[in-house]
């Protein structure tokens, strides 16, 4: 037993030694712990975070595409009808004017029920609201589960809206998400994209434009025909481009 606190306390003084050997000490004089004028602040270096402005989680939208006889008296009625439409838990997302024509329409509403969305587009009473609203010839109603959406804040507010069909959802997604950014490139920015909610081979994808110039050149490109053939595009892409009018 004594020889253990012996072996111990001859560690621990061998360990001073040691310490004060290395700098622990001042040779025997009193170590300087004056800082004046010795500046020991430190800065840690913060980074913020970057926000994610992408979102996966399915939503379900319906897309009203028709022309109108006049756009303020349109969106008048519009308006008027909205209780109507949160009554069958539709939700105002999005208006759009077409950039050719600004009597062409498009109007993007979240649904919370999409079986209650198309009980209501098929109700007569919308008939007659789109009557009264000026609206001309037979309304395209699109149902979708969008499965992509980038919420982030960009300058441009002109959009393109694009309508396809492929022969695989799954290989169409993979295919569009490793090419996207050659649709920057080409002035596309993705905004969102989806399927029909009872058919994932009918595909949307709206995007923002800006280069308009670009953009035009990259549709009528070879890269891009081959990049949907590559991709399962069986169908030729119906656009329509559009200004953001608003926004919700």
């Amino acid at each position: 037993m004594n020889q253990l606190r012996f072996t111990g306390m001859f560690v621990l003084a061998s360990a001073m030694s040691f310490l004060i050997s290395c700098g622990g000490g001042t040779g025997g004089q009193q170590a300087n712990t004056d800082t004046t004028g010795t500046d020991t602040t430190t800065t840690a270096a913060t980074t913020a975070p970057v926000a994610n402005t992408e979102i996966t989680t399915p939503q379900n939208m319906v897309v009203i595409t028709h022309k109108v006889a006049d756009y303020e008296k349109w969106k008048t009625a519009y308006d008027a009808h909205d209780s109507v439409r949160l009554s069958n838990q539709l939700h105002n997302y999005v208006i759009g004017r077409g950039v050719k024509d600004p009597n062409m329409v498009l109007v993007a509403l979240k649904a919370d029920d999409m079986e209650k969305a198309k009980t209501f587009a098929k109700d007569p009473g919308l008939k007659k609201a789109m009557q009264n609203g000026g609206v001309t010839g037979n309304p395209m109603i699109g149902f979708y589960t969008v499965t992509f959406q980038d919420t982030a804040v960009i300058a441009s507010d002109i959009r393109v809206s694009t309508r396809f069909t492929v022969k695989d959802w799954d290989t169409w997604q993979k295919a569009f998400d490793v090419n996207r950014k050659e649709g920057l490139d080409n002035g596309l920015s993705v905004r969102a994209y989806g399927h029909d909610a009872d058919d994932n081979h009918k595909v949307m994808v709206v995007s923002a434009i800006t280069d308009t110039a670009k953009a035009n050149a990259f549709w009528q490109s070879d890269m891009i025909k081959k990049r949907m053939e590559a991709a399962g595009v069986n169908s030729k892409p119906e656009r329509l481009v559009f200004r953001i009018a608003q926004r919700y």
